[in-house]
């Protein structure tokens, strides 16, 4: 199902600046609210989660504006974090955006090196050694940034870490991913999908998380179809339909999700 010309969709991009940006801020994975404006993060993932790509002129014209930006051809915006090198996260951040809708983006993959150096040596003697004071690297934009450039052993070494990290992935999850939610119909396991679907894009995947794979086929209805609830609707991931009014179109949603992360996890 086409979801990019539904009323989700088109309000969103309605709401897009012309230099390609929402809002005043770059940065806010949170749940968008109608007392702050969107982000352009916001935006970015619920597109991104409605269909759209690089090829799409909404996300071009984000990702054009993202690379001006790494090119120190302008400024994202004023905002600033205090405790973090915000000049080195910003970059991070903006590279992850990048290669999500552009994998082949030098500009991103050329942020992407260091932090693969990074890993690559934090994993050299088989156990990440986090004792160095570095922030640990499971977030989102690690996650997203390191997929289909580590070796082979740093991959499954990396995997095995990250599956079993008490908090989760930064920013999405903040449970171990070795831990099955205990409730199928949840906001908890809509998030925990979103996980999963982040960590099928690597080449690996598919044997660390045969156990998920068999939960969500464990968990079909009698019609082959999936449903996490009307809780799960939480303008995140959910809904992609214009509505959830209707069962079916919940129905359909989740469907479409689960498979296709299943799709990705079996090939």
């Amino acid at each position: 199902m086409d979801y990019r010309s539904g009323k989700i969709a088109q309000q969103i991009i309605a709401m897009q600046n012309n230099d390609g940006t929402w809002g005043n801020e770059f940065h806010s994975l949170s749940i968008p609210n109608n007392k702050k404006p969107l982000t352009t993060e916001q935006a970015l993932r619920r597109l991104k989660h409605l269909g759209f790509t690089i090829l799409d002129a909404p996300i071009k014209k984000s990702v054009d504006c993202m690379v001006a930006c790494q090119n120190a051809e302008r400024k994202i915006d004023n905002y600033r974090e205090k405790g973090r090198d915000w000049d080195l996260f910003t970059k991070l951040m903006l590279s992850t955006w990048v290669k999500i809708f552009h994998p082949q983006n030098v500009v991103a993959l050329e942020c992407a090196k260091y932090w693969v150096s990074m890993i690559e040596t934090g994993f050299a003697d088989g156990k990440y050694d986090n004792d160095t004071g570095e922030v640990d690297f499971v977030t989102f934009y690690e996650m997203n940034l390191l997929q289909g450039l580590l070796s082979e052993s740093t991959e499954s070494r990396m995997l095995d870490y990250v599956i079993n990290h008490e908090k989760g992935i930064y920013y999405i999850y903040n449970k171990r991913i070795s831990e099955l939610p205990k409730e199928f119909q949840s906001v908890e396991t809509s998030r925990y999908l979103e996980a999963i679907d982040i960590l099928s894009g690597y080449k690996l995947a598919k044997e660390k998380l045969g156990f998920v794979v068999k939960w969500l086929e464990d968990n079909k209805d009698e019609n082959g179809q999936w449903d996490l609830g009307a809780k799960a609707k939480d303008n995140l991931y959910f809904p992609l339909s214009d509505s959830w009014r209707s069962a079916e179109y919940r129905k359909a949603d989740c469907t479409a999700k689960i498979t296709a992360i299943i799709n990705k996890l079996k090939n």
